[in-house]
């Protein structure tokens, strides 16, 4: 009876610690195989992180040789353009006139010989009480040209300067004919548009013209004698 009690003893001993080398052995492989999870998901990390970063930088490579070649184009047609540009201004000395800072620029092969402050258009509209005729006093843009010049010149007034004034049109043409408010020199551009003199000194520099482009005698007087007829003048 003693002695089976003492193999009892011995089998729960050997049960026990096989039950806890068996338990040690299953840690083990555990934590093995987490090491194992682990590993696996860190290279596999690195190697997405590897990839986007290469494909990243072919990504960059190629918007740079895209934008190296954009801007080379670019480059390639504004040199164009410039020609084209250049081939359309004309040779000879020719005027122009920016009626938004009221200046007259005479240049030639794009160089400015000369600035002179002008008067232009004021943009102002008038409307006939009697009919449904209306006047718009703009300085014409676009490209005109200087058609006949006139030493003393005379202004024939037209309809619209009576009935600005509240005076009645009237029949005769001599009662139209008023002298001395051109200055002493005019260019012609047309349609009853002329560059020419002014009363008004003052008001240089400001849009306040019925149309006309009015400037100082003295620069007038220039302007007289250098251009000749048929000179190109650019307004905008």
């Amino acid at each position: 009876m003693h002695s089976e009690l003492i193999i009892k003893k011995k089998n729960s001993f050997l049960f026990e610690n096989s039950m806890q080398l068996t338990a040690g052995i299953f840690k083990k492989k555990a934590l093995i195989i987490i090491l194992l999870v682990i590993f696996t998901i860190f290279l596999a990390l690195e190697a997405v992180g590897f990839y986007l970063a290469s494909r990243g930088h072919t990504t960059i490579s190629t918007r740079k040789v895209i934008g190296a070649k954009s801007l080379h184009k670019l480059r390639a047609k504004n040199t164009i353009l410039k020609k084209r540009i250049s081939n359309l201004s004309p040779k000879e000395t020719y005027i122009v006139v920016d009626t938004a800072k009221n200046r007259l620029y005479l240049e030639k092969e794009g160089q400015i010989l000369k600035e002179v402050v002008v008067s232009t258009g004021s943009g102002g509209i008038l409307k006939d009480p009697a009919g449904n005729r209306q006047w718009v006093f703009d300085t014409p843009r676009g490209e005109l040209a200087v058609q006949s010049k006139t030493t003393s010149p005379v202004w024939t007034k037209p309809d619209w300067a009576f009935i600005e004034e509240g005076e009645d049109i009237p029949k005769s043409y001599k009662d139209r004919v008023e002298e001395g408010v051109l200055g002493d020199y005019a260019l012609s551009l047309g349609n009853g548009y002329l560059i020419h003199g002014t009363l008004y000194t003052r008001l240089l520099g400001r849009n306040v013209t019925h149309g006309c482009i009015r400037v100082g005698d003295k620069d007038l007087k220039e302007l007289y004698n250098t251009i000749p007829i048929g000179t190109k003048v650019i307004i905008f």
